[in-house]
This record gives C-alpha cells, sequence and structure tokens, in this order.
C-alpha cells in the first residue's frame, strides 16, 4: 500500500526535516505540503491522503478549528490527522484536540521514530 502524507504547517525549515525523515523511513511515501488551511483545502479538493500531520498554529485559521471541518467533510473524515504543536502543548490543548478528532498529538521537535511509529499504527488500524 503506498502511503501518501499531507503536511499542513508553515514552518519550512519543520517541513524540510519532517519531509526528509520520512523519505528514510518510507522511501515510497507520497509527501504532499500545505503552508495554510486554504491551501490544504485547495489540495485535500484533489486527492484523499492516507494521513494529515495538521500544525495547531496556522497562519488563516487555528488547527483545532480547522480539525473541526476535515472531520465534518463525509470525504474526509475517516483520514486520520496527528496534531503538532511547538506552542500548545498543555494537558488541556491535548485534550481540546483529541476532543476536537485528532488521533494523536505530539509537542515540536517531534521524534520522527515516534511519529513514524504512530502513522504505521493508524494505518495499520484503518485497514
Amino acid at each position: 500500500m503506498k502511503i501518501s502524507v499531507l503536511i499542513i504547517d508553515d514552518d519550512e525549515n519543520f517541513i524540510d526535516t519532517l519531509k526528509d525523515g520520512m523519505k528514510l523511513k518510507e522511501p515510497g511515501a507520497e509527501i504532499s505540503v500545505a503552508r495554510s488551511a486554504r491551501e490544504a483545502l485547495d489540495a485535500l479538493s484533489k486527492f484523499v491522503p492516507s494521513i494529515i500531520i495538521l500544525d495547531v498554529q496556522l497562519p488563516d485559521i487555528h488547527g483545532v478549528e480547522f480539525l473541526r471541518v476535515l472531520k465534518d467533510s463525509p470525504k474526509l473524515k475517516k483520514t486520520p490527522v496527528i496534531f503538532i504543536s511547538a506552542k500548545y502543548t498543555e494537558p488541556a490543548d491535548r485534550s481540546e484536540a483529541m476532543l476536537a478528532g485528532a488521533e494523536a498529538f505530539f509537542p515540536k521537535p517531534v521524534s520522527i521514530e515516534e511519529l513514524w511509529t504512530e502513522i504505521k499504527y493508524l494505518l495499520d488500524k484503518k485497514k
């Protein structure tokens, strides 16, 4: 099964690090990037990824609000979403993300090993 990942984040350094790490873990993975919710919606109108990695702090909308938009979409509601955040790392932030529909929550900087383990778990669970 070919894995496709949509990274929604506006931090170029983080995006590059994540893409490089994921390519090492899964060389055949298709990795797309959106730097805002608007870009993400445009990309998601063209394809449904296997998994979405979503930053809490987007330039155009709060990540939790955007997650609710994604989970309200019949086309996307079953797509696993992993939240990542540098600023929102308190237990209450994690709870808010999980209640909004996130399958996992990681603080930045994120361990590629741990993130990849979670991605594989979520994709295996989805089968």
